[in-house]
């Protein structure tokens, strides 16, 4: 989908995405203020999602200085009935902290089990009830509009149902827009809730239902599935999967599910997914791991020679996944599996062709590098063809020398002379770290020269197992310049296997653009 939703009767889904409220209570999260505004920016205007949580009432100060800016912000948009604030049965405490903010939808906190109500809150059904109504009064009072969690309510369904169903039979009487049935700790399967949900639409078919996965179990895409197929017309998401414990189920993977296997719709354009994954993993902190379903590094690569040689003959091994729905294109890996089809496919991509027995020789040499458990890129590929073949890429840019400094108090700079075409050129830099001030010093030079110089975008760095302090250093830097690429470099200290990876980069680019 690009956004263009074709309308079918009670098949539009709606997502309400929990990601700056569920999401930012994994374990080492915190979001500023603006990160939170960019996030609710991108998800609302870009992404499409229907509904977003920002914050819990009355947590911080810094809490509710982002409330607030969003709600400027969602005021000025017509977004306010889309922003949603968790609060709690406190009397007028969450209420009036939400109506400073600039909030107009409270998600008001109540207990879905018996066990809850009478052990944690010490209260009856029928005393919890009443705290709640006075709540919902005061909201109607400040022009709030309530929905409900019933918090627990999957515990409450296997324990305590008539419970459950006494609580939504007077919350119904309420001024309630929405009850959410939350699977708060990660309980269920997908059996019991299909039958849960089923139950809860059957016997209260009047009221509007959102139903909240949690990922314990490993569960929460297969959860939502059912309790769409059971008839909720509404799921609760976080980007990246984020959330208490083990998370809350993936907006991505929801809205695939959704297309794919439920042949339903939802407002979502699914070709941002990716930008906003990209954006959350950066603000959090928290890496994506790279074999995420379509957001992860390697969801869309191929290794298999074979699967590369079948998608050559009519696209044999692909899938509805399509990587440019998200966003993201397919790309063919290189090791010991490649087989000729994958090293064809990369060659083909940088423009390089070769004979048949020349292609067999570099096959044999990446499939002897994957053995030795070598990382192989398509950067690699010039290289390797020019060993395999005997033959050597002209090294048209070399470092002549380079001095870096660092002192207490003083930023790091660097003096850098450099070859380019046979012609000497130096410069000198500072920055915020030696490998920041070298790579300034070539944008000097490269400034001069009037040649482009990619960004960097991403830096990692690894030693072997057991983290001798002797061991080689490999660093691996992202760069972007058109389309992205890797180059990496190996040595005994960090920063000279930076700057190889970056003499790498240098030549690649003049080899490319030769």
């Amino acid at each position: 989908m690009t956004g263009k939703v074709v309308e079918v009767e009670n098949q539009i889904l709606s997502i309400m995405d929990t990601t700056l409220r569920d999401g930012e209570q994994t374990s080492g999260v915190s979001f500023t203020d603006t990160e939170k505004l960019s996030v609710a920016k991108v998800l609302l205007e870009s992404v499409g999602v229907d509904r977003i949580e920002i914050a819990s009432a009355r947590v911080s100060e810094g809490e509710f200085e982002a409330a607030r800016r969003i709600m400027g912000w969602a005021a000025e948009q017509n977004f306010l009935n889309r922003v949603e604030i968790l609060g709690f049965v406190d009397g007028k405490v969450s209420l009036d902290w939400i109506d400073r903010a600039g909030g107009k939808v409270i998600n008001l906190l109540c207990k879905g089990s018996y066990k809850h109500v009478t052990q944690q809150l010490r209260k009856t059904p029928e005393e919890h009830l009443a705290d709640i109504q006075r709540s919902v009064d005061y909201a109607e009072e400040l022009g709030i509009a309530v929905n409900v969690y019933l918090e627990d309510w999957s515990n409450g369904m296997r324990s305590s149902k008539d419970y459950v169903f006494q609580m939504v039979e007077e919350l119904k009487k309420m001024n309630i827009q929405r009850i959410m049935l939350p699977d708060t700790l990660g309980i269920l399967d997908p059996d019991e809730t299909y039958e849960f949900c089923k139950e809860m639409i059957e016997r209260f078919p009047d009221v509007q239902f959102d139903f909240h996965a949690h990922n314990d179990y490993d569960l929460a895409i297969a959860n939502v599935f059912h309790a769409i197929k059971a008839g909720i017309r509404c799921v609760h998401t976080t980007v990246n999967g984020l959330g208490e414990r083990a998370g809350n189920a993936p907006l991505s993977s929801v809205i695939a599910t959704i297309k794919d296997h439920l042949k339903m719709a939802t407002r979502v354009n699914e070709s941002r997914l990716n930008r906003v994954s990209k954006l959350v993993e950066t603000f959090s902190g928290i890496r994506i791991p790279t074999n995420k379903p379509l957001i992860g590094e390697f969801v869309f690569t191929q290794c298999s020679g074979v699967h590369a040689d079948g998608d050559n003959k009519n696209n044999l091994y692909f899938n509805d996944l399509l990587p440019e729905r998200f966003g993201r294109t397919r790309t063919y890996a290189l090791g010991k599996t490649s087989g000729k089809a994958n090293i064809k496919a990369n060659l083909e991509e940088m423009g390089i062709e070769l004979a048949p027995e020349a292609l067999k020789m570099v096959t044999g040499r990446i499939i002897e590098l994957g053995d030795r458990k070598e990382t192989v890129t398509a950067e690699d590929l010039p290289y390797i063809v020019a060993d395999v073949l005997q033959e050597r890429i002209e090294q048209k840019i070399l470092i002549n020398n380079y001095s870096l400094s660092h002192a207490m108090g003083l930023k790091p700079s660097a003096t850098v002379s450099i070859q380019v075409q046979g012609k000497n050129y130096e410069a000198t830099a500072s920055g915020d770290g030696q490998y920041d001030a070298f790579v300034n010093a070539l944008k000097v030079i490269y400034k001069k020269l009037k040649k482009p110089f990619p960004k960097l975008v991403d830096y990692s760095v690894t030693i072997p197992p057991g983290g001798k302090t002797d061991a080689l250093v490999e660093t691996v830097i992202i760069w972007e310049l058109e389309r992205e690429f890797k180059t990496r470099g190996l040595d005994l200290d960090q920063t000279a296997a930076a700057i190889k990876a970056t003499v790498r980069m240098l030549n690649l680019l003049e080899h490319t653009n030769a």
